[in-house]
């Protein structure tokens, strides 16, 4: 939590970055908002900062109605923070709390309930809870807005034990009865077409931090877009990425779209297909994690926009985001098979892979027909099916293994530090890998990778040496926003240069990450 004078200060610049780092309640109204809403400033002695909305919401506020502080962002420290706090917000984010108590979340952490309750609420002013009651409240405001589910169902999707639970807490955070918050969203426009809820389709915006390099993350997913799996489908600049999730209640395909329209807002528009709709808190959390929408990109510029070596690329490409993974098993398995070949080879095995121990979706979807091999799948096949060396077959099934039998965790709430250090002990397995691992499957945003040939040619095209210990030394100033410096001297080597220079590679010889 920044210091109330600073933050009062955002609030009356209205900055948008800070929405979703802290949130104000307003003494006078009982209202709590963004801080960049647009309503007036309110006097100094009538504002009350906290760090989330569950602790506004505990304190008695209820949510604005203009700003909608329950849908911004989620607060980038997150991703950054490894601690027991980090890894506990990363996890209720997921829904954990939903499927398994507070109890559950503490066994997956290592730590008491109580232990938990007490870190979260010094941190956050409300506990495992109040946070996980607050994310339902959200859900069941996007069901009950953009869907024509029945009440009742709504309250059950979103995660409610009771109707009347659902009823009090909707009450309590908006303000509004579930029947006048689903008539507020009709006539703001955001109920979906008819049939959507019994399709199971949930259209919803994901809401993302200041600018926003859309082209670079649809360029980035198209490139390793397994087919069965994945798609990107339209013209640039209208392309939409469709892929499979396997989720707790079954297969889901979701969708989102490159476009955005000249009104549009800081947001992807998205379109989800779930087998059971109480999917939807982890299927939009695993779509965050994806396109990295938590992140702060002012923040990630001003670090890496004044270096003399990153600089021009910073200011070329503003919102540069770093790509995580919906599933991150799915994504140790594709970092494996990638090993020493290229994006399009990589692609190609996996490709195959897929086809012969992937899941088949009860019916094709476009070009979607199968969900990725889960890890026990694999740690229980011969995987003689792939055209790859003994040693890279070894590795690979020493790592589903190790998924399977939860000797490696890659859970939104694992120790990144111990993650990697099990990784290193599985055969075949380095530390590119383990990096590039650590990087997508566990969105650790301060990751290097100084041996990757992206990289030596990234750091060749702006005139700098590109060898490991060079590309290291120089990494140490990027710190802790390593992993976006990673992505935009990838993007660099892929360019194709004006004025070719001595030693720059062909972009047609370039490739990195899951392949390399």
């Amino acid at each position: 939590m920044i210091d109330e004078e600073t933050a009062y200060q955002a609030l009356r610049s209205r900055d948008a970055r800070f929405d979703g780092v802290f949130f104000l309640g307003v003494s006078t109204t009982g209202i709590y908002c963004r801080p960049s809403c647009p309503a007036v400033t309110p006097k100094r002695p009538n504002v009350r900062f906290y760090s989330s909305s569950a602790a506004a919401q505990a304190a008695g506020f209820r949510a604005c109605r203009r700003c909608r502080p329950d849908s911004v962002p989620g607060s980038p420290e997150w991703n950054a923070r490894a601690d027991l706090v980090g890894r506990a917000m990363r996890l209720i984010g997921d829904g954990v709390v939903d499927r398994e108590g507070v109890s559950g979340l503490a066994q997956r952490l290592g730590y008491s309930a109580r232990q938990v309750h007490r870190q979260l609420t010094a941190e956050l002013g409300a506990g495992p809870v109040a946070l996980a009651r607050a994310q339902r409240a959200h859900t069941a405001r996007v069901l009950l807005q953009t869907t024509k589910l029945p009440v009742t169902e709504t309250a059950f999707a979103a995660g409610f034990a009771s109707v009347r639970q659902f009823n009090d807490t909707i009450r309590e955070v908006y303000g509004y009865t579930p029947s006048e918050l689903r008539n507020a969203g009709r006539r703001a426009g955001d109920m979906a077409g008819p049939g959507n809820a019994s399709a199971g389709l949930v259209p919803l915006r994901l809401a993302h931090r200041g600018p926003y390099d859309v082209a670079g993350i649809f360029d980035f997913l198209a490139a390793r877009a397994i087919p069965g799996v994945e798609e990107v489908v339209g013209p640039p600049g209208g392309r939409t990425y469709r892929r499979t999730l396997r989720l707790d209640r079954g297969p889901a395909v979701v969708e989102v779209d490159e476009a955005r329209r000249a009104t549009s807002g800081h947001w992807l528009e998205c379109r989800l297909r779930l087998a059971g709709l109480r999917d939807l808190t982890t299927a939009v959390r695993r779509l965050r994690a994806l396109f990295d929408l938590d992140a702060d990109p002012q923040a990630v510029a001003e670090r890496l926009g004044s270096d003399p070596v990153l600089g021009a690329l910073v200011a070329a490409r503003p919102g540069l985001r770093s790509p995580g993974s919906p599933d991150p098993h799915e994504q140790a398995v594709r970092a494996v098979l990638g090993q020493q070949i290229t994006v399009a080879a990589a692609r190609t095995i996996t490709a195959r892979l897929t086809r012969e121990l992937g899941e088949r979706l009860p019916e094709p979807d476009g070009g979607l027909t199968h969900l990725f091999p889960d890890a026990a799948t694999l740690a229980a096949s011969d995987l003689d099916v792939l055209p790859m060396p003994h040693s890279r077959r070894r590795a690979l099934r020493g790592l589903a293994t190790a998924l399977a039998d939860g000797t490696v965790r890659l859970d939104p709430g694992a120790d990144r530090d111990e993650a990697a250090r099990a990784l290193l002990g599985l055969p075949g397995i380095g530390p590119w890998t383990v990096g590039y691992i650590r990087m997508r499957a566990l969105s650790d945003p301060d990751v290097f990778l100084p041996t990757d040939a992206g990289v030596r040619h990234g750091l060749l095209r702006t005139g700098r040496p590109g060898d490991p210990r060079s590309a290291e030394l120089a990494s140490r100033a990027w710190r802790p926003w390593r992993s976006y410096a990673l992505h935009h001297l990838w993007a660099c080597a892929a360019q194709r240069p004006t004025t070719p220079s001595a030693g720059a590679p062909s972009p047609t010889t370039v490739t990195s990450g899951e392949g390399r």
